[in-house]
């Protein structure tokens, strides 16, 4: 057994410790095929079909493979690529083998995301009977142009049947994904595709400004002069005109990106993420968090199809977070957050004084109206929001390199 094979055992041994020290763990299960490559994203995924037969294989390996996990799990999500391609007896297939493996919770959320090409009504009934109980479409926009230009296999047409569709097959628990900030969009554009979304009554939406990630098909017709991106301003106007709208429609923020009508109908799931629970990833790219450990499977198909074939754990790395790299992930992860940072937490877990180390950064982001922070917390405004990456950036250079004790 090579080192990337006893890693995870390392991270799980001591049984009960790791399970007393977090929350309930997540597990998210990666299905790398799409019908078609969207030119934006530049998540894993490929359009070989044909290797979804071997990748439910490989994965039920993968699944026994990892063995018993001394923790507790209250959330399933299935992403992508695009799931709703694999067939439903798959999908059944992939719930059962982590209720059969995993200690899941009675009540865990279990979300699939659909593409709205590629699911019908019955596809919804199988999926609620499989034990389904969140979806997450793929709409992105209700306006042909738009799903034109963002590559999108389905239409206005088939989107708004696909939210219909899983209403009619008994689902509450709808979530729609929109993005906006494309190039010449208008306020008035965009509030036609939030007027649709509400009409449908979701209980969540998530809500992505575009981004031309480096080595996409967009990135480089953008850099070709093919298109010319939005102006930041006009973006952060519709950012702004995304939170006033929903909240007037008891939508309300509660991360960057992401909207619900109650904290119940949060995604429970992505919550994990940005609060430092421990998750285990599945399928090819998928990454994996446990005891400030990061691990990771390999970002390709084959070579993932290979080492399970071998009956061997698809890791390609890991790394252990020090100090600096877990308070710099606190930093980024909680001003995402409506919440903000947890000062009182932040505090405890490094045996440091927030204003002590970030004390006049503070002052300087609230007098340009960047931040709000009280005893207990420290948000970005609205307009902070706007410049997370640069203000999030700033405080990471404010850290002291000090040779002081992991947190606990």
């Amino acid at each position: 057994m090579d080192r990337s094979e006893t890693v995870f055992q390392d991270i799980v041994d001591g049984g009960g410790e790791t399970a007393k020290l977090y929350r309930m763990g997540g597990i998210y299960v990666h299905v790398p095929f799409c019908l078609k490559k969207c030119p934006y994203c530049d998540f894993y995924s490929i359009t070989d079909l044909s290797l979804r037969n071997a990748y439910m294989s490989a994965l039920e390996k993968e699944i026994a493979l990892t063995g018993q996990v001394p923790l507790e799990f209250d959330t399933l999500y299935m992403g992508g690529g695009t799931p709703s391609v694999l067939e439903t007896r798959q999908v059944v297939r992939i719930i059962e083998a982590f209720m059969k493996n995993f200690n899941m919770r009675k009540g865990s959320e279990i979300t699939i995301e659909v593409n709205p090409g590629t699911v019908s009504l019955q596809d919804f009934q199988d999926f609620r009977r499989a034990g389904v109980n969140r979806i997450n479409i793929g709409i992105q926009s209700f306006q042909e142009k738009n799903l034109k230009f963002l590559g999108r296999i389905h239409s206005a047409a088939e989107a708004e049947k696909a939210v219909e569709n899983a209403r009619i097959a008994g689902f509450d628990n709808i979530g729609l994904d929109l993005m906006y900030g494309l190039p010449g969009q208008n306020a008035d554009e965009w509030k036609k595709d939030l007027q649709r979304a509400v009409s449908h009554s979701p209980r969540h939406l998530s809500c992505y400004m575009l981004s031309y990630e480096t080595g996409t098909i967009m990135d480089h017709d953008r850099q070709k002069g093919i298109f010319r991106p939005l102006p930041d301003p006009a973006v952060g106007k519709l950012f702004k005109i995304t939170v006033a709208f929903l909240q007037d429609n008891g939508i309300v923020q509660y991360e960057i990106s992401n909207y619900s009508d109650s904290p119940e109908t949060r995604s429970r799931h992505n919550r994990k993420y940005w609060h430092f629970a421990p998750y285990l990833g599945f399928g090819p790219g998928a990454h994996s968090f446990v005891d400030k450990k990061r691990f990771w499977n390999h970002r390709d198909i084959h070579t993932y199809l290979s080492l399970l074939n071998q009956n061997r754990r698809p890791m390609a790395g890991q790394e252990m977070l020090n100090r600096n790299q877990q308070m710099t992930e606190t930093i980024y992860l909680g001003l995402r957050t409506t919440g903000g940072i947890d000062i009182p937490c932040f505090e405890d877990r490094f045996r440091i004084g927030f204003a002590e180390i970030f004390g006049e950064l503070i002052e300087d982001f609230k007098n340009r109206r960047f931040l709000k922070v009280d005893l207990e917390r420290c948000r970005l405004t609205l307009r902070g929001m706007l410049m997370l990456d640069s203000i999030a950036g700033m405080f990471v250079e404010n850290i002291p390199n000090l040779a002081k004790p992991e947190p606990n």
